[in-house]
């Protein structure tokens, strides 16, 4: 594994262990607001994130590169309200997928394997905005109707598995 690819991944890695940490941060937010539901759809993120992490550590250990883990940097305590909140877990969608977007492009030209890899995660990018959109849109709506806001996280919290992983059997 070349330097600048070694480089590149273990920038996705760091991405990705941020991203666990966040999420649970946020299901912590979100289970002291007593938002079960949402608490419960945020923990299983972070645990999709960490699973993500997992096969980027496997990808560079596999291909005899050297994994550096960073300090994650402290997550905030407060979130806002349950729509800034999954506002902050949208924005965070893009930005990860940009990231993987620019892998992408250098991969691309010199490491095919990295390349496929790559390409599964931006694929997989593409559900995690929309599931993430959609549960904005859906706040937006609720407006400050605590019914429909209840009636959300109740429909958050049937959540049983992380979006495009198979289901448990």
């Amino acid at each position: 594994m070349n330097e600048e690819l070694q480089k590149l991944m273990n920038n996705l890695i760091q991405i990705e262990h941020v991203s666990t940490t966040l999420y649970l941060a946020m299901s912590a937010y979100m289970g002291r607001l007593n938002l079960t539901g949402m608490a419960h759809w945020l923990r299983l993120q972070s645990e999709e994130e960490r699973t993500h992490m997992l096969k980027l550590i496997d990808y560079v250990v596999d291909k005899d590169g050297t994994v550096q883990l960073n300090n994650i940097p402290a997550q905030p305590t407060d979130f806002g309200t349950p729509l800034e909140t999954f506002q902050k877990v949208l924005a965070h969608e893009q930005f990860v997928t940009n990231a993987y977007r620019q892998a992408y492009n250098y991969v691309n030209k010199v490491d095919p394997q990295a390349s496929v890899i790559i390409q599964d995660f931006l694929r997989e990018q593409i559900d995690e905005e929309a599931q993430s959109l959609t549960i904005v849109n859906r706040l937006k709506l609720a407006e400050n109707n605590p019914s429909a806001l209840l009636l959300l996280d109740q429909e958050l919290g049937r959540r049983t598995n992380a979006p495009g992983a198979p289901a448990a059997g």
